[in-house]
C-alpha cells in the first residue's frame, strides 16, 4: 500500500457538481437514495454468486448460467449507480462493511439451501430493491435529476425482467420429480 495518505474527497461528504445545476441539498438527497440503492445491489450481487456457486440438481446447467449473468448484471447496475453518485459529486459506497451496514435489504445467510429456497430468496430481495428503485425514481423525478430517473428506470426494467425468469424457474412444472424434492 501506498505512503501517501492524503484524502481527496471524505466519504459520506456531497459536493454538488455546479455543471450540473443541481442544488446541494437536493443532490445530497439523490446521492443518499443512489448509495443505498448500490449497497442493496451489492447484496443481492453476493447473493446471486453464493446460489451460483451452489446450485445442484437436474437443472444445475440452465440455473449456474442463468445465476452468473443476473449477478453480472447486478455487478453492472453497482457500477453504473456508483459512477452517477461520483458524477453529482458524491462518494460512492465501497467497502464491504458500509456496504452491508447500509443496505436496506437483508441477505441470506452464509448456509446453502435448496434452490427453490435459493431462488425464493432470491424474489426477496429482488422485490425489496424493485420497490426501492421505484420510489427513488419518484424522489429524483422530484428533485429535477432526470438522469438518475432514466438510469433507475432502465435498472427497473432489468430488475423486473430477471425476478420474472425466477419465478418461472419457481413453477410447478419441473424435470424435478415431487419425491426428489422432499
Amino acid at each position: 500500500m501506498s505512503q501517501q495518505q492524503s484524502t481527496l474527497k471524505q466519504a459520506g461528504t456531497v459536493e454538488a457538481s455546479e455543471a450540473l445545476r443541481l442544488e446541494q441539498e437536493k443532490v445530497e438527497q439523490i446521492v443518499d437514495a443512489l448509495n443505498a440503492d448500490l449497497a442493496n445491489v451489492y447484496v443481492l450481487y453476493h447473493q446471486l454468486r453464493k446460489h451460483h456457486w451452489n446450485v445442484e440438481g437436474a437443472e444445475f446447467r440452465d440455473l449456474h448460467l442463468f445465476l452468473g449473468e443476473a449477478a453480472e448484471e447486478a455487478e453492472a447496475a453497482a457500477d453504473e449507480l456508483a459512477e452517477r453518485v461520483q458524477a453529482l459529486g458524491g462518494v460512492p459506497h465501497a467497502s464491504a462493511a458500509t456496504l452491508e451496514s447500509e443496505a436496506t435489504v437483508e441477505p441470506e445467510d452464509e448456509d446453502v439451501y435448496d434452490i427453490r429456497t435459493s431462488l425464493a430468496n432470491d424474489v426477496d430481495v429482488y422485490g425489496e430493491i424493485i420497490e426501492s428503485a421505484r420510489s427513488h425514481i419518484e424522489l429524483t423525478e422530484g428533485l429535477g435529476d432526470h438522469a438518475s430517473a432514466q438510469m433507475l428506470r432502465e435498472q427497473l426494467v432489468e430488475l423486473e425482467d430477471a425476478v420474472h425468469h425466477i419465478e418461472h424457474y419457481l413453477e410447478d412444472d419441473t424435470l424435478v420429480t415431487e419425491s426428489a424434492m422432499q
